[in-house]
Order: structure tokens, then C-alpha cells, then sequence
């Protein structure tokens, strides 16, 4: 039976990770692993049940003022949970494996409220990258597998463990492979003219990454804030970025790629109904607060929702203009359009559902 390449990937760098550092020390200095850390992670292990914490949830509900101020993160990570699952769905189906949205999602929900009950703060979700775990011969056990391993590790609290003998590293080379397929596969599984409406939707994504990255940064530097730097001058430019715009990018990314993506699709076969439909959907996020809008507090980001009220100590920025602007998108395709679609011009094309990964 071969090794899966996953488990592989993980023995090799843990192997790697505990004796270079050994080997070659004047290159690979100040390794993370550690026999003493593992002793004293071993140490906090022991048996962890779960308890109910239905009673304090429904206290809190009690006590709108406890919670409401956190509705700006709540709301929207719940769209983008929903949203994210519904896009495994389709990108397995993508992948030749269809399976019924309802049950997904409603098993998707009810995990969700169930775990909540047993005092979870994490919401389940429908698994990423179906077609990378399946190139790599996983199927329905795997994630049966994963349940039955996590639910283990987790009442007996050897998480920490784990994170002492297999370093991070070793495990985010599978993340990276599973983003490199899901991402080929976004090519391959759309007709070859819709290539542009693809990479134009990865745009917000990157921004996310970007966002990410510049609020490390600035969080490790020290000196002035990112709300200092909008504050001071929301036109402030680093190495050619706009640093503001990177931010409107990146707020509720999710979304913004798919709409995006199709704005540019219906364009493409000449659909500008379609693409002023989209253009008005984008809109009414804008002005609702769930893209663009943000609230900058220190070097933390914000959704700056429309039914909220704004933090007096931090810099908000309502994305009132990028809505307008999205609704002049919609005034042009209509125009374009003669407020009627158009049949594409190109052949129908096949997409190949399943990107080639074998080189």
C-alpha cells in the first residue's frame, strides 16, 4: 500500500526539522524543537471532556448589550462560513463528485449549534479542496479518519504535544498544494474565454494576503499604527500600493471575488443584464458594509457595517462611494446592453473538470 503523500510530507519534515538543526547547526540555527517542550506539553495532557454550556449561552442572549457590539465580525464570518461551504459543494462537483447541498449544509449547521452547546467557539465547515485531497487518494473514510483523530486529541488534550513533535512547517507544504490545485482548478473547470473573469477574481484575494501581511508587519515594527497612517493621509502609497485601497480590497473578499469574477464573466459572452444585476448586488454589499467598509482600530481591521455605529477611537471609512460606483457600472452595461442581453459570440466550451497534477 503506498504512503500517502500527505503523511509522507509531515514524516520527512519532522525528520528534517529534528536533525539538520543537529547536522548542519551553523546553518539552521535556533531550531523550535525541543525534547523539554515536548515533556512539559506532555505534562498538560489528561482528559479533557466537553460540558454543556447551553445555560451560559442562553444567558448571554439574555444580555443584547454583551454581544451586539461584536455583530460586525459575527454577521459577516457567518456569510463567509456559509459562503465557503457552498463553494467546497460546487468545487467537488467541479471535481466529478455531486453531492446535495441541503444535507451538506444542514449537517454543516447542526454541527455548528451542537458544538456551540458543548462550549465551542469554532464553527464547522464543509472541507476545502475536494480535488487536491482526492489527487491524493483520500476518500469518503478520510474524513471519518479525521473526526475520530481530532475528537481524540482533543479530549485528551495532546494537542500541544503534536505541535512539539511535527513542526508547522511541515504540515502547511499540504496547504499549499491543496491552494495550488483548487486554484488550477478555477482555471480548468471554467470555459477557456472566462480565464480573464478568474484571475481578475483572485485580485481581492491577493489584497487579503496583502492586508495580512502589512498588519504583521506593522504590528512587529512598532512606531506608528495603520490607523495613524490612514488618519495622517488616506492617499498614503507604499512602494506604489495604495494602502487605503488595499484595505477596501481586502474587506469582505469573499464576496468581492465572486462578483467580481462574474460582473467580468457575463461581460465576456455579452450578458450585460447580467453583468448590471451583479454590479447591483455588489452595491447593495458596499452600502450594507459587507465589502469595502472598514474600521481601523491601532493595527486591527474592521467590517464597518451599516446598522452599527462608528468607534469614536478609530478611523472608519463607509464605502458610500464604491456602491455609487458599482451602481454606475450597472447604468453603463444597461446602456451598453440596450437593457437586454446578448448571445455570446464564442463556441460553447468544455471545461475540463479535473486539473492535471500528475507533473
Amino acid at each position: 500500500v503506498p504512503i500517502p503523500g500527505g503523511l509522507l510530507a509531515i514524516i520527512v519534515g519532522t525528520i528534517c526539522a529534528w536533525v539538520l538543526p543537529e547536522v548542519i547547526p551553523q546553518l539552521l540555527q535556533g531550531s523550535p524543537m525541543s525534547a523539554d517542550a515536548i515533556k512539559t506539553a506532555w505534562g498538560q495532557a489528561g482528559w479533557y471532556p466537553p460540558h454543556f454550556a447551553g445555560g451560559a449561552l442562553w444567558e448571554l442572549l439574555k444580555q443584547p448589550g454583551e454581544w451586539v457590539g461584536y455583530m460586525s465580525v459575527i454577521f459577516p464570518m457567518g456569510l463567509f462560513n456559509v459562503i465557503g461551504s457552498m463553494q467546497n459543494i460546487e468545487s467537488a462537483e467541479a471535481a466529478g463528485d455531486s453531492y446535495p447541498a441541503k444535507p451538506a449544509m444542514m449537517a454543516n449547521g447542526v454541527g455548528t449549534i451542537m458544538a456551540s452547546l458543548l462550549g465551542s467557539c469554532f464553527p464547522t465547515t464543509i472541507y476545502i479542496g475536494h480535488p487536491g485531497w482526492k489527487e491524493m487518494g483520500s476518500r469518503a473514510g478520510y474524513s471519518t479518519l479525521n473526526g475520530i483523530f481530532f475528537m481524540l486529541i482533543c479530549l485528551t488534550g495532546t494537542t500541544g504535544v503534536i505541535s512539539k513533535i511535527i513542526p508547522l512547517e511541515a504540515g502547511v507544504a499540504i496547504v499549499l498544494w491543496i491552494g495550488m490545485v483548487i486554484t488550477a482548478q478555477a482555471f480548468t473547470a471554467s470555459p477557456g474565454r472566462h480565464a480573464p473573469a478568474v484571475a481578475l477574481g483572485l485580485f481581492p484575494a491577493i489584497a487579503a494576503w496583502g492586508a495580512t501581511i502589512m498588519q504583521g508587519t506593522l504590528l512587529v515594527g512598532g512606531g506608528k499604527t495603520l490607523q495613524d497612517v490612514l488618519s495622517t493621509n488616506l492617499f498614503t502609497e507604499v512602494n506604489g500600493f495604495l494602502v487605503h485601497g488595499l484595505v477596501v480590497m481586502e474587506r469582505g473578499f469573499i464576496f468581492t471575488c465572486m462578483i467580481l469574477a462574474a460582473i467580468c464573466a457575463c461581460l465576456i459572452d455579452g450578458k450585460y443584464r447580467a453583468a448590471a444585476l451583479w454590479s447591483g448586488i455588489a452595491a447593495l454589499f458596499a452600502f450594507l458594509g459587507l465589502t469595502s467598509a472598514y474600521e481601523v482600530i491601532n493595527n486591527d481591521i474592521h467590517f464597518r457595517l451599516a446598522f452599527t455605529a462608528d468607534n469614536v477611537d478609530g478611523f472608519t471609512f463607509h464605502a458610500t462611494g464604491v456602491g455609487i460606483g458599482y451602481l454606475l457600472f450597472a447604468a453603463t452595461f444597461l446602456i451598453l446592453g440596450g437593457c437586454k442581453d446578448e448571445p455570446a459570440s464564442q463556441k460553447a466550451e468544455e471545461p475540463d473538470p479535473k486539473p492535471d497534477v500528475s507533473h
